[in-house]
């Protein structure tokens, strides 16, 4: 009931009336005076008139179920949620979850992590009330081969929900990190439990610089916030709302064709890496490469062996999962690169 009357206070444009909650909810006025009370010991200013009703005047950034579910416009994702003050890991809180028989969709949100991490083990800063750190379990039905695609299906999604929830010009660098201008504002890291030849659950996690005014000293220059691109601070609520809107979208598109095929378009023309030199990083190796991308084929390269085909433009799939298809100058060799097995690096920075 708390977070219905939340979202019916705040679609209305003026009071709604306590007798209409009472009838609508089949509670005494009593019962919604409490939820009224909760609401603003939560930080929601809620002016109350007699024979009015009430009327929300200003809603705080806070991460709560309510607040989140008043917000929710899809059919799966996050509609069962879970929401942390602090906690080790929303992954971690996740995975328990996917252990114990949560549903699809399942979403875990904490306001600060302590254990927070990202690709090879990195660690994530996760400062309190200022980012997202948010955890979707899913149970896919498809062979495990194509879990790496999910991550890609994420980065697409939180580019697009924040692009338009923000304006910010938000691109990707392949296939998990968000930046801006070059810097960090979001990373997002995918793991599964699999049996054999099927998926028990997969967990994206997913984090987001939104509110923050500053960095440690070692990524200033790497990483950047939606506030510091920006000076404007964001609800952190509802540019959840946005992502999980984006992504059931997108993944249901994704289920339907079986591949990403239908996405690679919209994905390429968000990624960074597009038109560039970049560095690939692989255990125990190193080299330089052109990301081969559509734009790329009206170059001339004098030493491409392969002729210039729609399957070597950007983000491909294949039996392997997530690929990207580069181009070595030297040896006018194609090199596939996968998800998970090597990072991709600019040649005199992060992008």
């Amino acid at each position: 009931m708390k977070s219905e009357i939340l979202r019916l206070l705040k679609e209305s444009e003026g009071y709604v009336s306590g007798q209409q909650l009472c009838e609508q909810f089949q509670v005494s006025r009593t019962a919604v005076w409490k939820v009224v009370d909760q609401l603003k010991k939560e930080g929601y200013e809620i002016e109350a008139v007699p024979r009015k009703g009430y009327r929300l005047v200003e809603s705080p950034d806070v991460l709560s179920e309510a607040e989140l579910e008043s917000l929710r416009s899809t059919k799966w994702a996050g509609k069962s949620i879970f929401v942390f003050k602090e906690t080790d890991s929303t992954n971690i809180q996740a995975k328990a979850g996917g252990e114990k028989g949560e549903p699809h969709g399942t979403l875990y949100v904490a306001e600060s992590q302590s254990a927070g991490r990202g690709r090879r083990g990195r660690r994530w800063e996760s400062p309190a009330g200022e980012s997202i750190y948010m955890s979707l379990l899913l149970r896919p039905e498809f062979p495990p081969v194509k879990a790496p695609m999910l991550t890609l299906v994420m980065a697409l999604a939180v580019a697009r929900a924040l692009r338009e929830q923000t304006g910010v010009d938000v691109q990707i660098k392949w296939p998990n990190d968000l930046v801006v201008q070059g810097r960090k504002i979001c990373g997002i890291l995918t793991e599964m439990s699999i049996e054999m030849t099927w998926i028990n659950y997969v967990v994206i996690g997913i984090g987001i610089n939104v509110n923050q005014n500053e960095f440690p000293e070692e990524l200033k220059d790497c990483a950047s916030s939606l506030k510091m691109e920006t000076g404007r601070r964001f609800r952190r609520s509802h540019l959840i709302a946005a992502v999980m809107e984006h992504f059931e979208m997108y993944y249901e598109q994704f289920l339907q064709e079986g591949s990403l095929a239908g996405l690679r378009k919209e994905y390429n023309e968000l990624l960074v890496n597009k038109d560039r030199q970049v560095k690939i990083l692989e255990p125990g190796n190193h080299y330089e490469a052109y990301a081969l991308l559509e734009t790329l084929f009206d170059r001339k390269f004098p030493h491409l062996k392969i002729r210039a085909q729609e399957s070597f433009a950007g983000v491909n799939t294949d039996f392997r999962g997530a690929r990207l298809d580069v181009y070595i100058e030297e040896d006018g060799s194609v090199q596939n690169i996968f998800a998970g097995e090597v990072s991709v690096r600019g040649i005199y920075g992060y992008t």
